[in-house]
């Protein structure tokens, strides 16, 4: 018999559609392959990128600092040469007649994993996700500085179904100057929970879904990982701070080393389980102007591309799921993969 579920969150339904229950093995996958080519992300191709606007480049022995757009380095960042906004001008807020418009400012940056073109995310030590977490906060507070912008998505197309026009391994962070409309539904809901019961409706999940275990996929010290009660698509998996926190980038140095270790775990197990899908992996957290509240708690959201969104869920809203949470948390949680040594670990 089907379910339908209602995410306690923004109130959304979905159907887990029971009768149409899929295995891993059961969906038509588009495994991630890298074929390699020419790479402007590539070791030794900086000048092909627009001019960098920050990189780490580890200098163990002392020397000079290395000059901007050279090899050397471990993460960097570039300004997207196809940008969806702007960076120049101002927003020129508009009517015409009972309809707005404004001018399309923004920032669109590029993070570069890593210098490696075949190194996926999951194949990186946790020392350089933990660079690149670092990264995305260091680009997160220069950002805030421009009082244009309201909100700063950090997001990861993984393989060319998941929307990544490159396959070397990158994120990319949007600076915009509005609150999009699905982070304004996790707001308006969170906010409407927490006036009814002044608690964060994250933290009773996190409370109640450790008690229960059965959509948990893994936990360390900081970080839960979880498959979330009513998900949109089979295999969705969100990493969630086991302390209350509003925003990603007041994150602690001991935060971000879990969570570096949290999403290589979960990306080994979901290539282990699904055969490297292609995925998005998108960051929720607090908007700009309101980045320490009670109500908010950042999170990471995991979505591989089994499934297509089709006529019923775009007329709807609603999404159907063929793969119960539940069982999708047990297939990752017993996943065996390689465990992360200290030389593992980099």
């Amino acid at each position: 018999m089907p379910e339908l579920r209602k995410d306690p969150i923004v109130g959304r339904w979905v159907i887990i559609s029971t009768d149409r229950a899929k295995r891993p093995t059961d969906f038509a996958r588009e495994e991630v392959k890298i074929k390699g080519g020419f790479c402007p992300f590539c070791y030794g191709n900086e000048g092909k990128t627009p001019p960098e606007i920050q990189a780490y480049r580890p200098n163990p022995n002392g020397g000079p600092t290395p000059q901007r757009d050279t090899p050397g380095w471990t993460v960097r960042v570039v300004p997207n040469k196809f940008p969806a906004l702007g960076i120049e001008g101002t927003l020129n807020r508009q009517a015409e007649g009972m309809f707005d418009k404004m001018n399309g400012v923004g920032a669109h940056e590029v993070v570069i994993e890593t210098p490696d073109h075949h190194a996926t995310l999951a194949m990186l030590p946790p020392k350089r996700i933990e660079d690149v977490l670092w990264t995305f906060r260091d680009r997160i507070l220069d950002l805030k500085k421009d009082r244009r912008f309201k909100y700063i998505l950090i997001f990861k197309n993984h393989g060319e179904a998941a929307g990544a026009s490159l396959e070397h391994s990158h994120s990319q962070l949007i600076a915009l100057p509005i609150i999009p409309i699905y982070v304004n539904d996790e707001l308006d809901g969170s906010k409407q929970y927490f006036t009814y019961k002044e608690r964060c409706v994250f933290c009773d999940i996190i409370h109640q879904e450790s008690e229960a275990g059965i959509r948990v996929v893994a936990e360390n010290e900081d970080f839960i990982t979880i498959a979330p009660f009513a998900p949109r698509f089979p295999f969705e998996t969100w990493i969630l701070p086991k302390q209350h926190e509003s925003a990603f980038e007041h994150s602690s140095s001991q935060m971000f080393e879990n969570l570096a270790r949290a999403i290589k775990l979960l990306l080994m197990k979901a290539d282990r389980v699904l055969d490297n899908p292609p995925y998005n992996l998108v960051i929720h957290s607090s908007p700009v102007q309101d980045p320490v509240n009670d109500y908010y708690h950042w999170h990471i959201e995991f979505m591989p591309k089994l499934t297509k969104t089709a006529g019923f869920e775009w007329g709807t809203g609603f999404y159907i799921n063929p793969t119960p949470p539940e069982e999708s948390a047990k297939f990752l949680r017993e996943a065996s993969v390689e465990e992360m040594s200290p030389v593992t670990a980099g």
